[in-house]
């Protein structure tokens, strides 16, 4: 068995978990699948709520979603801090599956992969994030419901 460096094994017990939940936020900047006129979007549009986990942190939002928002929220959710592309992303039949990368601001890139169910009013993604070529990657999860077609007047859009 490899041991890291002591410094590399800080610097990792820091930040791993902050990467891993953004990058569990992160959205695709690939353009998403083509829908038909008559296909419906995977998830519907409302106030939703949605639980980061990594490393055994956890982080609860919600956000009201429009209809014109649905494939950057369901890809994978967006912050302002990563940039994604998924080279793969396979969407059907209830079951989702995304793999890519994702770089911040400051050109730190990590590899992504996500899979998991969904249905109109919820989903679930488990994967993780690898911050280095050939190392494990970090077992993540995202989680979230829609809990109402409406958005409280008080609501922060996504």
């Amino acid at each position: 068995m490899t041991t890291l460096p002591v410094s590399l094994a800080r610097i990792l017990a820091v930040v791993a978990p902050v990467v891993a939940g953004a990058v569990m936020l992160a959205a695709p900047a690939a353009a998403p699948q083509a829908q038909t006129a008559a296909a419906a979007p995977p998830v519907l549009p409302g106030y939703w709520e949605y639980t980061t986990s990594a490393l055994g942190s956890r982080d609860t939002e919600t956000k009201c979603v429009r209809p014109s928002e649905i494939n950057r929220f369901f890809g994978g959710l967006s912050t302002n801090r990563w940039k994604c592309t998924y080279s793969t992303r396979e969407v059907g039949n209830g079951v989702a599956r995304f793999e890519g990368a994702c770089q911040d601001k400051k050109g730190r890139r990590v590899n992504v992969r996500l899979n998991g169910t969904y249905q109109p009013e919820s989903f679930r993604f488990n994967g993780g994030a690898q911050l280095m070529r050939g190392t494990p990657y970090i077992p993540a999860s995202i989680t979230a419901r829609r809990i109402s077609a409406q958005c409280p007047a008080n609501a922060e859009y996504f």
